[in-house]
């Protein structure tokens, strides 16, 4: 655009504005010299304007580029504030965990243990689990194990109901009562999964 204003700028002035030969071989001033001084300085003028409305919409499309940007609905504007130098690690360990998805590793944990998403710097009791050998979820009660008589056919006629489960539930105060269909625990402590070689349990939490 602002090529086409200078040729149509030079052929107004070539037309109309060129000094005279004639009157310049007698050194006569030409009398379309202020003339082409004025063209001159409204080129320039024209110019400067197109320049600065060209910057005016480049900075029109910016603005609009950024407003489109935040109101996307995936757009999470948390994700881009700092973190106070203050909250040293306590406040990026949080940020870890809320960022993941699920357990890594997974631990079992006794009744003290609380539930959460479980990382190496904070170790939390999986409260999703699912076993991959007999797709059931896996159930806990808190304060309970289970009795020594239990076995393979009790879980698979009796899961998950509570009330059929219970006949095998002992009170005992710190532990947690994990089963599913096919495989039963009584944990006490803080146990990583990867220790128990038998167990098909996964964290089902995505």
């Amino acid at each position: 655009m602002a090529k086409d204003l200078d040729e149509l700028l030079d052929e107004v002035e070539s037309k109309f504005c060129r000094p005279d030969p004639l009157r310049l071989a007698m050194g006569e001033p030409s009398k379309g010299y202020g003339v082409t001084h004025r063209g001159d300085r409204n080129r320039a003028e024209a110019k400067e304007k197109l320049r600065s409305t060209e910057t005016l919409k480049k900075e029109d499309d910016l603005d609009s580029l950024i407003n489109e940007i935040f109101e996307e609905p995936n757009f999470n504007q948390k994700n881009f504030k700092l973190k106070s130098k203050s909250s040293g690690n306590t406040s990026v360990r949080a940020s870890i965990q809320g960022l993941s998805k699920s357990c890594s590793p997974v631990y079992l944990g006794g009744s003290s243990i609380p539930f959460g998403i479980g990382t190496n710097t904070s170790p939390r009791a999986c409260d999703h689990l699912r076993c991959i050998a007999c797709d059931f979820w896996i159930v806990n009660y808190n304060d309970y194990m289970w009795d020594e008589s239990c076995d393979y056919l009790f879980f698979r006629n009796n899961m998950p109901e509570f009330h059929k489960l219970k006949t095998k539930l002992v009170k005992k105060k710190g532990s947690r009562a994990y089963a599913c269909q096919c495989s039963w625990r009584t944990v006490e402590e803080l146990t990583n999964l990867q220790t128990d070689h038998q167990l098909r349990w996964v964290c089902g939490k995505h």
